[in-house]
């Protein structure tokens, strides 16, 4: 198989290959979007194909994971520091390996099919919906690459605050804005809309007649859902969830503050022809939408500046709008570039904000332009410099048209001035892009805003001054809240149309209790893919903080240190961002040895815990029964002798460790990410830090009842709600299920958990005196009764409870002797069950799975390539949406 990343669009191109499903579903929690996008392609034919899977992020995106699943094994990349991906990916290559590379905004996986093979693509990337005019868009992307039988989209949405609208608009298939779309069109053919008054899901799923009528080749389009939250409180909505908070400010019904509008156009040889055209046209409508109150100039640039009114800026009256647009008519493209005397002649003609008590004016300049300083000052340091010495308080948003713009000094200038840069594309839409950002900052309502968190109770929280709030538009703050805090106090300052504004209030820190409703909200499943939203959104929203610093610093020791911070978090939530790439690395299989004589393995007590130790596909460690408490291993401990393997799990992934259909058992485990080992930052590492155990009354159970096991606390449901302390000793008894906390002190720590006769699980609270950077408090779950479940009984654990297993010796001279080698390799042997025959060496472990401290123990180890063959699945299939 060849397999390789780069540029490209959402499509799957595969040359008579047969796309055989293509799948999209987003989960939208509280604006944050999780998105995957899942295609399948079959090659019926005699030969090898190439088939290529491409997606265009939205540019605010981060890809969060990329799997390939080619004849039942699942290929997952891996997020890493730039420099150490390429060079994982070089070495691949040089081995002759199937690998994949990709960084930002673009991406792109070929691979070559050989003939009779099925293969998947899955990408999923998370993004925080801006509002903009009043509105959240979510646009997503149908490109599948032909006419698909099984091509759907699922979208839900759940806001705490209400859902004031939503509205699916027609298939988007221009990449061109158009305002040719009214407040009534229509939705696609076949969408169903469900809502209430908090959610929201949308279903789409065309006929292959309804594909074909948009493209005989199907599908090329994108479907676009907009919507707006209830808000009332002046304050914003606060959420704060498992010791994070999120902060969304966009309050209604404000006064317009007059505005103080300098428009500064490039008007240099470069916008000769269709760019000078759009711009007027632009302007035209531009001018016509200032309110009269407002005041306003224009500024021409070149090699020479030209101002229309000079020294002042005039009120937007009728007479003074039809003046300005006979100008902007008149405008004529011809010379150089002087970026620099355009900023510093549009400083001179600002007025500062009133301080005589009447109605303020909010200065701001729009600066266009298409290339880079051509005369004057042409030093981009300098030109910085000269702009924030004159510019005081100003906003300054640029506007770079076209490829050749200076774009990282304009994103500097707007970034050093209190406004932001956005890239305008040369096409036949330009007029309406520019008039769309300046409909964006047409009506500040608010300036100054200060976001305050009280009596030190929030830390390492994002951006919380912002220079302006303008009318549909939204200001975030993420942070952390201190343990112990129950009201969290936050206080708001601005500066509104004529006088300033305070207000103050408290918000009840209720471990999340309140986000968790959005649950309940009638979108069941609302918050798939978004474990912990909040926690992600604070990182999303600090990594992308922390690249906007660097970027503003000329600092080399300050852009390191911001550049390390931003990819140690990248790497921790496993985002794709400018400092990682994300690579995938096709392994080898290892070989079977020959064998003679025989041992036999049968599991009695089954035991995880888990921790990341792979390149390629992130684990767990199990063994055949499975006890293991070193994170990175599940144990099993058949008699006489231990089967131990290791899984590579993905912090923030659910699994599945045990299910009993017949007995009605479920038991799911949540995975939080550790730090990785020195000199081993390739390999992550995972640990549970919960444990949900759950019955539906099924045969052997006396009734329905949750078991939710965190690192605080013990919570038993069931006709009632029981909690016990892990500080604390304690038992509970509900419908038939026996729970009992046990404490010898604060840091041996364990609860038992008897169903019914025959099946008992222990779960152990791990925690360190003086831990290491590398040591987490974390849980492990072992199952030391399992005869009572039944034979059908699956889950990562659960599959081996009725395993016959046998372990036959290797005759090997270097194991004659049974001394250990520097791999404390005792001996070496071949794993027998059923038809799977696999290469097992037998190793000292350190295990924890009793109450009594880790102890020296011998177990037979699975090799890493030998894993998901015993498991007989591949990891994803053990991954549940949530506990």
């Amino acid at each position: 198989m060849y397999m390789f990343l780069a540029d490209g669009l959402v499509c799957l191109v595969c040359s008579q290959l047969k796309v055989t499903d293509y799948h999209v579903r987003c989960s939208v929690v509280s604006r944050y979007a999780h998105t995957t996008i899942q295609s399948s392609v079959w090659n019926q034919l005699a030969v090898t194909k190439e088939a290529a899977f491409e997606v265009d992020l939205p540019s605010a995106a981060f890809i969060s994971n990329f799997t390939i699943t080619s004849n039942d094994k699942v290929y997952i990349a891996q997020v890493k520091e730039r420099s150490a991906a390429r060079k994982i990916y070089d070495a691949a290559k040089k081995q002759g390996k199937t690998a994949g590379l990709r960084e930002i905004e673009k991406f792109r996986v070929a691979v070559s099919v050989p003939s009779g093979t099925r293969m998947s693509f899955s990408l999923s990337y998370e993004e925080l919906l801006p509002r903009r005019l009043g509105r959240y868009e979510l646009t997503l992307g149908l490109r599948p690459g032909g006419l698909v039988t099984n091509l759907t989209l699922d979208v839900s949405i759940a806001e705490r605050t209400g859902l004031s609208f939503i509205k699916v608009l027609p298939l988007k298939t221009s990449r061109l804005l158009s305002n040719t779309v009214t407040g009534e069109s229509e939705a696609p053919a076949s969408t169903q809309v469900q809502q209430n008054p908090c959610c929201a899901r949308v279903h789409y799923s065309p006929s292959l007649q309804q594909q074909s009528s948009a493209s005989s080749k199907g599908l090329n389009a994108d479907y676009i859902i907009q919507y707006d939250v209830e808000l009332s409180d002046l304050i914003g909505d606060i959420q704060v969830f498992d010791g994070y908070f999120v902060h969304y400010f966009a309050p209604r019904g404000l006064p317009v503050v007059p505005k103080d509008v300098i428009f500064v156009i490039d008007v240099s040889g470069s916008m000769i022809g269709t760019k000078i055209k759009q711009t007027k046209q632009a302007m035209s409508t531009i001018l016509g939408d200032l309110r009269e109150e407002d005041h306003f100039n224009i500024i021409t640039f070149s090699d020479k500046v030209h101002t229309w009114k000079k020294g002042r800026t005039v009120r937007a009256t009728r007479s003074n709008i039809r003046d300005a647009k006979d100008f902007v008519k008149r405008i004529i493209a011809e010379g150089w570039t002087n970026i620099n005397a355009a900023l510093l002649s549009a400083a001179q003609l600002v007025n500062p904000p009133s301080s005589s008590g009447g109605t303020r004016r909010v200065p701001l300049i729009i600066f266009l332009t298409d290339g880079e300083a051509t005369i004057g000052v042409t030093s981009g340091d300098f030109i910085l410099s000269n702009a924030k010495s004159a510019l005081g308080a100003t906003s300054l948003f640029g506007l770079a048209f076209g490829d050749d713009a200076d774009f990282p000094l304009l994103r500097r200038l707007a970034l050093d001035n209190r406004g932001v840069a956005r890239m305008v594309y040369e096409d036949a839409d330009a007029a309406l892009q520019l008039k769309g950002f300046y409909d964006e900052v047409a009506s500040p309502l608010l300036s100054d805003i200060q976001l305050t968190y009280m009596d030190d109770q929030a830390f390492d929280v994002t951006r919380s001054l912002f220079p302006n709030y303008f009318q549909g538009s939204e200001l975030v703050v993420t942070g952390k809240v201190k343990p112990g805090v129950r009201d969290l106090k936050v206080s708001l300052t601005a500066s509104g149309s004529k006088q300033k504004v305070k207000v103050e209030n408290e918000v009840l820190v209720s471990n999340g209790e309140g986000n968790r409703t959005v649950l309940s909200m009638g979108c069941p499943g609302g918050m798939d893919g978004i474990p912990s939203f909040v926690r992600r959104l604070w990182a999303y929203f600090t990594i992308k903080e922390l690249l906007l610093a660097k970027l503003n610093t000329t600092d080399p020791n300050i852009q390191k240190l911001l550049g390390e911070k931003a990819t140690n978090l990248s790497l921790k939530y496993n985002f794709v961002t400018p400092v990682t790439s994300l690579v995938v690395v096709k392994p080898d299989a290892d070989e079977i040895p020959t064998s003679a004589s025989t041992t036999t393995v049968r599991p009695t007590t089954t035991t995880a815990t888990t921790t990341t130790t792979v390149a390629h596909t992130p684990a767990t460690n199990i063994a055949s029964p499975i006890p293991v408490k070193n994170p990175r291993m599940i144990k099993a401990k058949p008699d006489p002798l231990n089967l131990c393997f290791t899984v590579d799990g993905r912090a923030n992934d659910v699994l599945r460790l045990l299910e009993d259909p017949e007995r009605g058992i479920m038991v799911d485990g949540h995975l939080m990410w550790a730090p990785s080992k020195q000199d081993v930052e390739d390999r992550s590492r995972t640990y549970f830090d919960q444990i949900t155990i759950s019955t539906r009354g099924g045969t052997g159970v006396l009734g329905a009842i949750m078991i939710t096991l965190s690192l605080d606390a013990v919570v038993v449901e069931g006709e009632g709600r029981d909690t016990l302390h892990t500080d604390q000793e304690g038992s509970v008894t509900r419908q038939g299920v026996m729970v009992s906390m046990e404490s010898r002190d604060d840091f041996h720590q364990s609860c038992w958990i008897e169903l019914t006769k025959h099946i008992r699980f222990l779960v152990l609270f791990h925690h360190y005196k003086q831990p290491s950077y590398l040591q987490m408090a974390h849980l492990g779950f072992y199952i030391t009764d399992g005869q009572g479940l039944s034979p059908s009984t699956k889950g990562l654990l659960g599959q081996f409870q009725h395993a016959d297993m046998r372990v036959t010796l290797m005759k090997d001279p270097r194991d004659t002797l049974r001394q250990p080698s520097k791999e404390r390799v005792l001996s070496r042997g071949v794993l027998r069950w059923g038809v799977i025959h696999m290469p097992v060496t037998l190793q000292d472990k350190t295990l924890k799975d009793t109450v009594r401290k880790g102890h020296l123990g011998s177990c037979w180890v699975v090799p890493k390539a030998q894993v998901e063959r015993l498991l007989g699945h591949p990891y994803q299939s053990y991954v549940v949406d949530h506990l």
